[in-house]
């Protein structure tokens, strides 16, 4: 275990703790716990210091725990789900992927309590705060290869938005294809996102990995950072979200998830589509569309029953968009 972790560990109680205190029980030098308290606050950790106290926690945390997690998920998941959580991954999506695939009906979830390299659509970067977030991803195997795979990531979007607000959420709407957000007057910002990839042979069968993060709570920095790149991200816990008990929301969503990843397994996106639809946050809006064919503007009219969205065009015209990314322009209609 290294010393930034052990550290992690120690202030995850919220209270004060002594630099002196800490070096002893670490067996390390104060200089030593300065220098792991600077790598924390690189890595998102909000972390005070006062002088003949020591350092805390600007909020406490919860350190995530496999086992936990585990005992959480009722005993039918349990049964088909092995979980493991990590102290640093580059990718979680690209761990598994690059794993064994479990068997048909059974799952492999891989947690990370730091992501260096997480992943959004496109190949952009997807951010996480060091306890203030759940970056995971689930894997499994899908045989035979279901007919309207390009849906599951509006499937998994109904399955994560269904578990956070069983949980107390409250706004929380589905942007096409891969958002979780939430509307702050015209504005849709972003609390969580989706990464589906996936191996697989024709004709064969397919090695699946569902990459999900969420923002469980986002100090202003961090807002700051996001919104340089053009983003406006907002956290779950003013949302409603009991953000300090993340290893029951990392089993809520891990559970939801999983019975999702079978039905869909079994039935496609049938089941599912009707709540998407309900929660679609971009249904008669304006939205600008930039795909392989450039950039085209029209009104968001839902989607079909394979999970594309239907853009009705300034001619009048609908069509089908599959891939590319979606803006949000100002006028509804």
């Amino acid at each position: 275990m290294t010393l930034p972790q052990i550290l992690f560990y120690a202030l995850a109680d919220g209270g004060f703790h002594s630099g002196e205190a800490l070096a002893k029980s670490a067996g390390v030098t104060r200089s030593a716990v300065w220098k792991a308290i600077s790598q924390l606050r690189d890595l998102g950790l909000s972390i005070e210091a006062q002088t003949n106290r020591g350092y805390r926690l600007a909020q406490s945390c919860e350190p995530l725990s496999a086992e936990q997690i585990r005992c959480s998920l009722n005993k039918e998941i349990r049964s088909i789900a092995e979980v493991e959580v990590a102290w640093e991954q580059v990718s979680t999506n690209a761990t598994l992927l690059e794993s064994r695939a479990p068997e048909v009906g059974h799952f492999a979830v891989l947690f990370a309590e730091n992501q260096s390299g997480g992943r959004g659509r496109r190949g952009r970067a997807w951010r996480t705060a060091l306890g203030g977030s759940l970056s995971f991803s689930i894997a499994t195997r899908f045989e035979p290869l279901p007919r309207d795979l390009p849906a599951l990531t509006l499937a998994i979007g109904v399955c994560v938005r269904r578990a956070l607000q069983d949980l107390g959420a409250v706004n929380l709407e589905l942007k096409w294809p891969n958002d979780l957000v939430v509307r702050d007057g015209e504005v849709l910002v972003k609390t969580g996102g989706i990464l589906v990839e996936l191996r697989a042979e024709a004709g064969g069968p397919a090695h699946v990995v569902v990459g999900i993060g969420l923002n469980l709570v986002l100090d202003q920095a961090a807002r700051a950072v996001i919104a340089a790149t053009g983003n406006v991200a907002g956290d779950l816990r003013s949302q409603g979200i009991d953000a300090a008990a993340r290893n029951s929301i990392a089993a809520a969503v891990v559970q939801s998830c999983i019975r999702g990843l079978l039905r869909f397994g079994r039935e496609g996106f049938s089941p599912f589509i009707e709540e998407w639809r309900e929660f679609d946050a971009l249904r008669g809006r304006g939205v600008r569309i930039s795909d392989l064919d450039g950039e085209r503007e029209g009104v968001a009219r839902g989607i079909d029953a394979m999970g594309a969205l239907q853009v009705e065009t300034s001619a009048g015209r609908r069509v089908s968009i599959v891939g590319g990314d979606v803006s949000v322009r100002s006028q509804r209609t």
